[in-house]
């Protein structure tokens, strides 16, 4: 979206240290020019861009000027301009203090800053099912992926799921429920999942294997057969971009059929949400089991794609963050996506809400790894629906519609539940989530190109 669409403007009056406009040749007031008195989208998105230009230049008073201006603005409990403008500011303090040590910079120095992230914490799986319920932006890509499940494996007595996700299988009870009303009666049904998931929110107070036991429990009440499992593999914690390598290498290394148990008699079916984006999409960072492949993002659709599954389905946010993003061109992306989860609990939620807070710290801490950190450090690696289709096209994969009459109808209905604002469009064969017309989470549906694994 262009930022002069949205209609909140922020007003300000700047009493303090006026003198930074009277500086010799200051740019500040170039930055401001039009903005005074009152900062629409548009003119926030101007001061950051300075502010990052200045950072890049190593101009540490002129961005210091910009970031005092912005604490005018950014509150963490105001309009939603307001409160994202104050994650970007950490953002940004974060950075400056990366980039030039030496700075005084801190986000003590800056109100708005210091007072919007709430220190991330586990949540109960009660909890987890109530943060993925306040707007459909993860329940889109549920509700459309278990529609085009429930329709590839009909007449299927066995399935088995290879789940690729971080909302700690919150997908699955609505499927396994679905599976108990199967007119030729439930298959058993198998779920696989990695041990370890990319450290992002949201985070859960109970083991992966808990996660099991309680889907387990789940599907017993609605007699359907289920076994869960868990791919063990190495993942020592640590935050150096060595190890974070090694553990999609040390993952890759078990996607294979005899370790996966993949059986004969079972339909595979392979589930990515919001999950891929957290894999490389760098050239130089590449697989070292897979030589021909450029990136690890293109290694791990080459590894599943040899898995043969029935059907792939890929969900994730409809927004462009790749690997050879400037800095600028991530500010300028990220402050014309992130403002759509912001403006949607605005409809709904009270100011200082203690789940809203929440839900847009998440936000935040996600915006600080985009903006302030770079090479293999920065995880965040978006990829637009348009960009993941031809980049799966690309490895060989064949796009499937989804079903008007069942899948459409259903995320319609899902949509209903919520604010107005929400709909939902079609570009080719993908499904977009929309707010306000402007496109936030995109869902596909794949199947390999048959002739493509033959060679």
């Amino acid at each position: 979206m262009k930022t002069e669409v949205r209609g909140n403007t922020t007003s300000i009056t700047l009493q303090q240290n006026p003198s930074i406009f009277n500086a010799p040749q200051n740019t500040l007031s170039g930055a401001l020019n039009g903005c005074l008195g009152s900062l629409d989208g548009a003119c926030i998105e101007k001061l950051l861009l300075h502010c990052a230009s200045a950072l890049e230049n190593n101009d540490v008073t002129l961005a210091q000027q910009v970031m005092w201006v912005l604490n005018n603005v950014a509150s963490s409990v105001g309009d939603p301009n307001q409160r994202l403008t104050s994650c970007f500011l950490r953002a940004l303090i974060s950075r400056a203090t990366t980039v030039c040590p030496t700075t005084s910079m801190s986000t003590t120095t800056f109100n708005g800053s210091g007072n919007g992230m709430i220190q991330r914490r586990l949540m109960s799986v009660t909890e987890l099912a109530g943060y993925v319920d306040l707007i459909p932006w993860h329940r889109f890509g549920f509700c459309a992926s278990n529609s085009a499940i429930f329709k590839a494996i009909q007449g299927c007595p066995k399935v088995h799921i290879l789940d690729f996700s971080i909302t700690h299988c919150m997908q699955w009870p609505t499927l396994i429920d679905a599976l108990a009303k199967r007119p030729e009666g439930p298959p058993s049904l198998r779920i696989t999942v990695p041990s370890c998931r990319p450290p992002v929110p949201p985070l859960l107070n109970v083991s992966t294997e808990e996660v099991g036991l309680r889907l387990g429990n789940f599907a017993k009440f609605r007699d359907v057969p289920f076994e869960f499992n868990v791919i063990d593999y190495d993942h020592l914690s640590s935050s150096s971009s060595e190890i974070i390598t090694f553990h999609v290498e040390s993952l890759f290394s078990h996607l294979t059929p005899s370790m996966l148990n993949l059986r004969e008699d079972e339909v595979l079916v392979i589930n990515c949400q919001n999950w891929i984006r957290y894999l490389s999409d760098d050239d130089h960072q590449r697989n070292p089991l897979d030589s021909n492949s450029s990136s690890l993002r293109d290694a791990f659709l080459d590894i599943i794609k040899g898995l043969n599954p029935s059907i792939i389905l890929v969900v994730d946010e409809d927004s462009d963050l790749s690997a050879s993003a400037s800095l600028t061109s991530r500010i300028t992306t990220c402050f014309n996506y992130f403002w759509i989860p912001f403006d949607a609990l605005e409809t709904f939620l009270p100011k200082e809400s203690s789940h809203r807070l929440e839900y847009e710290s998440d936000i935040g801490h996600r915006i600080e790894n985009i903006i302030s950190l770079e090479g293999f450090q920065r995880t965040e690696r978006l990829e637009s629906g348009a960009k993941l289709s031809q980049r799966m096209r690309n490895s060989g994969y064949i796009s499937l519609p989804f079903c008007e009459e069942t899948t459409i109808r259903e995320v319609k209905s899902l949509l209903d539940e919520h604010a107005s604002g929400w709909g939902m469009k079609k570009e080719e064969d993908m499904l977009v989530l929309t707010w306000k017309g402007h496109s936030s989470v995109f869902a596909t549906a794949w199947v390999p190109n048959r002739l493509d694994i033959q060679d």
